[in-house]
């Protein structure tokens, strides 16, 4: 094949593809911030949700088909996604469709990352793609799949996975590969003890970022002999992919950025990975770049008024959407639509989610403050650890987490955007 076809293959590979996005986690490790809403949900970055990256970054790489596989507490992300993301075109077979647990093999709910798939088995043979992209619903980050999709197809890989490049001292936390000099995996282990290097590299290891992509035959045929499986959990990490390194052509795939170096890419399973990829935003240098109009991120925004500031008010190194009133300080924070900040207030590094309302007089430092919260006047958060304990939820890193149900110290219903009393 000459040197000129062979790209043109390679580049076909790319619109052959089709991607799910595992969107069905419960994010317990998000605690309240997830009581109403599944982690792809939550919002970010000011006017973005999590489930908006992996889909740019899909429509950005040229993946126009794309099935989101939603389970726990999915009504706002299917408002979302169908809101938003309903502009494609069917009739040259473009979607975005939302695929619920539809209980296809059975009366069961989603078993495992691997089993969500597997349930879904018919639309995806609908489609008829030459490789499936498997991705989670709740990591943030800008990647170019087609890289990743041609490295498969050329090497003639069975699977490829997405991999970046983590201390060995914190890989642990990671499903981790075994690679040889050539980037084949040899073996795969989820959180282990002791995370094998990369070769030539004794302090660094390659960690799983959840991202596969599979031929398709290939991934049917796994998925069915893991289904027949009873000792199996169903998941790609705990299951399948240490089963496929020992028999079939695995491959590992480093993620890089624009300079070539590791690429920014952050799991926000938790109250202090959520606040600091928010924080991350407002660095000067920022590695997360929402300017950047090359690669934008897109989301479903209805119309709002511009933000107000008001008197007093000031804002330093924040993000600010819009909606909003300010007649407080902030600084070093981000606040989400039709927030509204009183006078006398300060905000500093801080997530204020939509439709917050501070009243006058407060201080609240280190703090995310969840969706629909009306902070009554004179209140003082994230000054007094102790205290703050005794009255609210705070993470192992200190961040401070005010909630609808913390403040009324009952079990109001509320959820995003909208607070009911209970009856």
């Amino acid at each position: 094949m000459s040197a000129i076809r062979r790209r043109a293959h390679l580049q076909e590979a790319r619109k052959r593809t089709l991607a799910v996005v595992m969107a069905g986690g419960n994010g317990t490790r998000l605690g309240d911030l997830t009581r109403w809403d599944c982690k792809p949900a939550l919002p970010f970055g000011g006017q973005y949700r999590n489930i908006d990256f992996p889909l740019s970054n899909c429509l950005n790489s040229g993946i126009r088909q794309i099935g989101v596989l939603t389970q726990y507490k999915a009504h706002s992300l299917i408002q979302h996604v169908a809101q938003g993301w309903n502009f494609l075109r069917p009739e040259l077979d473009e979607f975005v469709e939302l695929w619920p647990a539809q209980q296809r093999k059975g009366q069961r709910w989603y078993d495992g990352t691997a089993d969500a798939v597997y349930q879904n088995l018919e639309l995806i043979m609908e489609r008829v793609p030459a490789y499936v992209l498997v991705l989670a619903g709740d990591h943030v980050y800008k990647m170019d799949y087609r890289p990743m999709i041609e490295a498969h197809a050329a090497s003639r890989a069975d699977v490829t996975v997405g991999c970046v490049e983590v201390p060995v001292g914190e890989a642990g936390a990671f499903g981790v590969m075994g690679v040889d000099t050539n980037g084949w995996v040899e073996e795969f282990n989820e959180k282990p003890e002791k995370p094998r290097a990369v070769p030539g590299r004794p302090n660094i290891a390659l960690g799983s970022m959840g991202i596969y992509v599979f031929n398709r035959d290939f991934l049917f045929e796994a998925l069915k002999n893991d289904a027949s499986d009873s000792s199996s959990g169903h998941d790609f990490g705990h299951n399948l992919l240490p089963s496929m390194v020992r028999r079939d052509r695995v491959l590992a795939y480093p993620f890089r950025g624009e300079t070539g170096g590791q690429g920014y890419w952050r799991d926000v399973g938790t109250v202090d990975s959520y606040w600091q990829a928010n924080m991350d935003l407002l660095e000067e240098q920022a590695e997360l770049d929402l300017h950047d109009e090359r690669w934008p991120i897109l989301t479903h925004q209805p119309p709002r008024a511009p933000t107000r500031i008001m008197g007093a008010g000031s804002v330093r190194r924040s993000i600010v959407a819009a909606g909003g009133v300010i007649a407080g300080r902030v600084e070093r924070s981000v606040l989400f639509p039709e927030c509204e900040i009183g006078h006398g207030s300060s905000v500093e590094g801080s997530l204020v989610l939509p439709t917050v309302s501070i009243g006058r007089n407060c201080r609240l430092r280190n703090v995310i403050v969840d969706s629909g919260c009306e902070i009554p006047d004179g209140t003082v958060i994230g000054e007094n650890p102790g205290e703050d304990a005794t009255r609210y939820d705070v993470s192992a890193g200190g961040v401070v987490l005010v909630t609808a149900r913390r403040l009324s110290h009952g079990d109001a219903f509320e959820s995003r955007g909208i607070r009911k009393a209970a009856a």
